[in-house]
């Protein structure tokens, strides 16, 4: 079963620019191994990373099919910082991955502990 594991955070810690080196250096090391973990697993589908908030853009079709966009919404509480597909035997194995990927460590090597909302991704009618 495939499932999609999405990080939400809110603006400020998604920039880490307060962090100090090391700390941030540990924190992509920690992505790292859980990927590489995963990978090697046979459970990782795929993972990304995604860019900043105030890059992003509401997007909707005019009349004629032609983009427009809207945004960026600094009202926003939290944004999508990133997420993994995952395909496991179960969905006990999806809340366990994102349970190891909630702990990831922040300043000071404390586990963040960030929610991850997890849901499974819908299976085709064959």
């Amino acid at each position: 079963m495939k499932y999609i594991l999405m990080m939400n955070t809110t603006k400020g810690p998604y920039q880490h620019d307060s962090w100090p080196t090391k700390a941030w250096e540990a924190h992509l090391a920690y992505w790292r191994t859980l990927n590489a973990q995963l990978e090697a697993s046979g459970e990782l589908v795929s993972v990304e990373a995604l860019t900043a908030p105030d890059e992003a853009k509401r997007v909707h079709a005019d009349e004629d099919g032609k983009p427009i966009t809207d945004g960026v919404f600094p009202e926003s509480k939290e944004f999508l910082a990133g997420y993994w597909i995952i395909d496991v035997a179960n969905a006990e194995r999806a809340y366990a991955i994102a349970a190891q990927a909630s702990a990831a460590p922040g300043p000071g090597g404390q586990p963040l502990n960030m929610p991850l909302e997890v849901r499974k991704v819908m299976q085709r009618a064959t």
